[in-house]
């Protein structure tokens, strides 16, 4: 009996993302955690210091998660119905734990913006009604408030680089610096039309500070000037900005797009990205400078190389991102969504590879043995045949369970990820003559399958002269059902949708190359006739010259 041969399952180039050290990289980061907040998390904020607590603003609280430690969050709580009044306190949670295991501030109403110091030892954040309150992350109350908004959300705070001033942007268009000792305002800038949403400070001077506006513009402010230094318009309302750690560009976020600044050439555009098709909310930059990241409504995430400017990989998300952060050793990327949930994604630590690597290797006589034999003549070479694993579609149509077979490759596995394999066995069906008995006699819910996926493949180029014989089969055998069940009808007609949409575009481009074709010969009889008339004109020349002389 002669010896099966597997179906041959033939290989098609992959169509998708180059696989470069970028991928490789960021697909290293594990399996995401979620934890469900209460409300649309609009900012998180990595605590400079180990062991890097991140603090998330959440439209109604703001929470604070350690890397690996501790959780910082801000919730609304009922004081009392008679005056409807709220407050929200800062919690501390464990790593494991989602319950609070020290509170240490409150607010009136809704908390933005919560961001650390660079020493880890403060925290600020801006509120709904306008107040700005300044924490002692190793205390319980607030060390400052600070009042001055007109009573209008505050939804930009931080703190500039000399760790004792505090900038602030609210809704009443305003944007204003406060002394952290004194714990008065220093000064304030009214140049906005708009809201004031996004800042950040410089780490380079410590008198400089960015605001972004909703009416389209970022301003740079000085606090030794009582105006702004620069103005730069970025075209759509501004959502996010952040300046490169050295200070000299500065990049800003808004509509769909990601514009790159040169601050030191007077706020020059180097360019322009629109890799994004819905909003793009939220910023950041990993530790060493060269990749930056942008979330969008779109539900994506896109790192850019800050060397080229081109996409390196890209991060899918179940909703829409308004805020995401990476940890200051890049170790962890935090992304918050308009349905409240919180996505975590950690890597392995380096040294656990290391280690892992450092496991004993075999002696150098291990590999060299037998290297230098010289076969003998006398010597028999005796190989093992390797063992061939039938997959279960080639044990199948081993025993000739035709219908079986086609079965096995209609499984949701390999029909939505490894559709070849299921258009190979169909081909190898037709080829034995029995793909007409393996397509019949199949109820409503197996006819239902089997037009769905020739429906959806049978216009790939790669599939389409299979999957036409096996549409044609199907159609010839199951069309006395036809009017029986609205499913099967249903799906014949997706089906005939499918291929007239196909020819359609056929004849589209059948008449797009005739008229190119009509193009191109002109094209040839011009240039022909310039050649032929230019020749011409130079044998007339040179006789005209033979003679003369």
């Amino acid at each position: 009996m002669a010896m099966y041969k597997p179906v041959v399952v033939q290989q098609f180039p992959k169509l998708g993302e180059r696989i470069t050290q970028d991928t490789v990289y960021w697909r290293g980061y594990k399996t995401p955690v979620q934890i469900k907040e209460f409300g649309a998390i609009n900012k998180i904020d990595f605590s400079p210091v180990a062991p890097y607590n991140y603090a998330v603003t959440a439209s109604s609280r703001v929470s604070g998660f350690a890397e690996g430690f501790q959780l910082l969050s801000v919730s609304l709580c009922h004081l009392s119905e008679p005056h409807l009044s709220f407050f929200c306190q800062i919690h501390i949670y464990g790593r494991y734990s989602q319950e609070p295991i020290k509170t240490f501030s409150r607010f009136r109403d809704a908390a933005y913006c919560a961001t650390y110091r660079d020493d880890g030892n403060l925290l600020v954040a801006g509120s709904e009604e306008g107040s700005i309150r300044l924490f002692d992350i190793s205390g319980k109350a607030p060390l400052r408030q600070f009042d001055g908004h007109t009573k209008k959300a505050v939804h930009v705070a931080g703190f500039l680089s000399d760790k004792y001033r505090i900038f602030s942007g609210g809704d009443d268009y305003s944007s204003n610096l406060w002394d952290i000792p004194k714990g008065t305002e220093i000064i304030s800038f009214s140049e906005h039309t708009d809201y004031v949403r996004c800042g950040c400070a410089s780490k380079v001077n410590a008198d400089v500070f960015i605001t972004g506006s909703y009416d389209h513009t970022v301003k740079l402010f000085d606090a030794r000037t009582k105006s702004s230094i620069m103005t730069i318009d970025h075209g759509q309302p501004v959502e996010s900005v952040l300046l490169f750690p050295s200070g000299g560009l500065l990049v800003s976020a808004g509509g769909r797009y990601v514009k790159v600044w040169d601050v030191l050439k007077g706020g020059q555009l180097l360019v322009s990205l629109k890799n994004h098709h819905k909003t793009v909310t939220c910023l950041c930059l990993n530790s060493s400078g060269q990749r930056l990241l942008s979330g969008s409504l779109d539900r994506h995430v896109k790192i850019y190389s800050t060397t080229s400017y081109k996409v390196v990989h890209s991060f899918n998300y179940a909703t829409s991102i308004l805020s995401l952060a990476l940890s200051p050793e890049d170790e962890t990327i935090v992304v918050g969504m308009t349905n409240g949930v919180l996505n975590v994604k950690h890597r392995k630590p380096e040294e656990r590879k290391e280690k892992s690597q450092q496991k004993r290797q075999p002696a150098y006589r291990t590999y060299m043995k037998g290297r230098t034999y010289m076969p003998k003549q006398e010597d028999f070479c005796v190989s093992k045949p390797a063992k061939r694993v039938l997959r279960k579609y080639d044990k199948l149509l081993k025993s000739f369970q035709s219908s079986k077979a086609l079965d096995a490759v209609l499984e949701p596995p390999i029909r939505l990820h490894t559709p070849e394999v299921t258009v190979a066995v169909m081909q190898e069906l037709h080829r034995r003559g029995t793909l007409r008995s393996a397509l019949a006699g199949r109820d409503e819910k197996q006819i239902n399958l089997l037009l769905t996926f020739v429906a959806r493949r049978v216009i790939e180029p790669r599939f389409t002269p299979v999957l036409v014989t096996v549409a044609d089969m199907i159609t010839d055998i199951y069309h006395p059902v036809v009017g029986q069940s609205a499913i099967v009808d249903r799906q014949f007609l997706k089906l005939q949708e499918a291929i007239g949409k196909e020819i359609d575009y056929q004849e589209e481009l059948l008449e797009v190359l005739g008229m190119m074709d009509t193009l191109f010969a002109s094209f040839t009889k011009k240039r022909d006739t310039y050649l032929e008339d230019n020749q011409n004109n130079g044998l007339k020349k040179m006789i005209e010259t033979n003679v003369n002389n």
